[in-house]
């Protein structure tokens, strides 16, 4: 298992920027995928990016790529800069880690190791 911190979160003009972090402890961190999700109010949740472990590879669900990317350093932390933002970003972010790591993961049910979630509010 590893333990996952969220952080970053916050109210933001639609249009604007943020940017959420991960910090991870436990286990060898650079071994895990790692993956940030969202739930916005009323709905399930959704996979938004991920990053392989090695970070050379990353994914993202169409509602998000051009605008938002991932990244992580070699100081356990994992980062989710979200660029012009949308009202229908409004959501709780999740960071999640997999020892899944041959292939791409979109599935929550994939990922063993959730944070606690960070809101981020997106305003007109």
């Amino acid at each position: 298992q590893v333990q996952l911190v969220e952080s970053g979160g916050g109210l933001v003009q639609a249009g604007g920027s943020l940017r959420l972090s991960c910090a991870a402890s436990g286990r060898t961190f650079s071994t895990f995928t790692m993956g940030w999700f969202r739930r916005a109010p009323g709905k399930e949740r959704e996979f938004v990016a991920g990053i392989s472990w090695s970070g050379v590879s990353t994914w993202y669900a169409d509602s998000v790529k051009g605008r938002f990317t991932i990244s992580r350093d070699n100081k356990n932390i994992v980062y989710l800069r979200m660029n012009s933002l949308k009202l229908e970003d409004t959501a709780v972010y999740y960071c999640a880690a997999t020892v899944i790591v041959k292939r791409t993961v979109r599935s929550a049910t994939d990922f063993g190791s959730w944070g606690q979630g960070t809101q981020v509010t997106v305003s007109s």
